[in-house]
């Protein structure tokens, strides 16, 4: 069954989108692994890159269809053996609405996507979320939904608070929601590499979550990731492969976590 994983933080720009779409890609065609890119967010950013790092000109699928229809599987894009995804489109900004209208149950309303994407799991190894950065349906589904939250630390104090939220907010799902899901990791971005201020907020963060819980690997400010925005993922020359390497360590780190919890069930304190 597939492990599901939220990629969060409450503040935004901090690079969710971009580490989730990353992941995603390097499991499937770095690892091999069959991994589904769930995009939870209405701006359908990772949507958008996906389909164009893999040649798709038009989106005619949106989850917002399969959570009317009771059934995401026709809202699967499968343009390849390992890489699938569930594109959002704008439509999906009316949610809380929908989930409001046909569930009077709160808990009904906040698992509908753990409900929908039951029947699919065991069709991946890996499931990724991406959500806006907000308290909001699309975040608190997402983590019902999830076994794992992957938190991303871009180094300035407003993201350390937004991921202190975060993990406030997860607890409090855990405590009122029996939300089954734990904090895999936090995932350090780099504003300017090896300036005070980075180094500052990286310290914090050890500080916060704990040094084991905070990745060694480091995602640095890449001109790179940026212009892959326009272009889609690429793997032309030597900067296309940095930017590729450095995901790959960020993935054989995940799955290094991941089986420390898969074996042990938890940190060691």
């Amino acid at each position: 069954m597939g492990i599901t994983i939220v990629v969060g933080n409450f503040k935004g720009g901090v690079g969710k989108t971009k580490v989730a779409v990353m992941s995603s890609w390097e499991l499937a065609f770095k690892f091999k692994k069959k991994v589904l890119l769930v995009d939870l967010d209405p701006q359908g950013n990772a949507s958008t890159l996906i389909a164009r790092s893999l040649g798709i000109e038009e989106l005619n699928k949106s989850i917002f269809d399969g959570f009317q229809k009771g059934d995401l599987t026709d809202s699967i894009v499968k343009d390849n053996e390992f890489l699938h995804f569930i594109p959002a489109q704008v439509s999906f900004k009316n949610l809380p609405k929908f989930l409001y209208s046909n569930f009077d149950n709160e808990y009904e309303q906040i698992t509908y996507l753990k409900t929908l994407l039951q029947p699919i799991k065991n069709d991946y190894d890996y499931i990724f979320i991406d959500v806006p950065p907000t308290l909001s349906d699309y975040s608190d589904n997402a983590m019902m939904a999830s076994d794992y939250v992957l938190i991303i630390l871009q180094a300035q104090e407003l993201s350390l608070e937004g991921a202190e939220t975060y993990v406030k907010y997860l607890q409090f799902m855990v405590d009122n929601y029996d939300a089954d899901l734990q904090v895999v990791g936090v995932l350090p971005v780099l504003l300017r590499p090896g300036g005070r201020v980075d180094i500052s907020i990286l310290e914090q963060a050890k500080d916060v979550f704990g040094k084991q819980n905070v990745f060694k690997t480091v995602v640095k400010h890449l001109e790179r990731l940026k212009s892959w925005d326009v272009t889609g993922i690429k793997s032309n020359d030597h900067h296309d492969r940095n930017a590729h390497n450095l995901f790959i360590d960020v993935v054989d780190e995940l799955l290094t976590k991941l089986k420390l919890f898969e074996k042990e069930g938890k940190y060691n304190e």
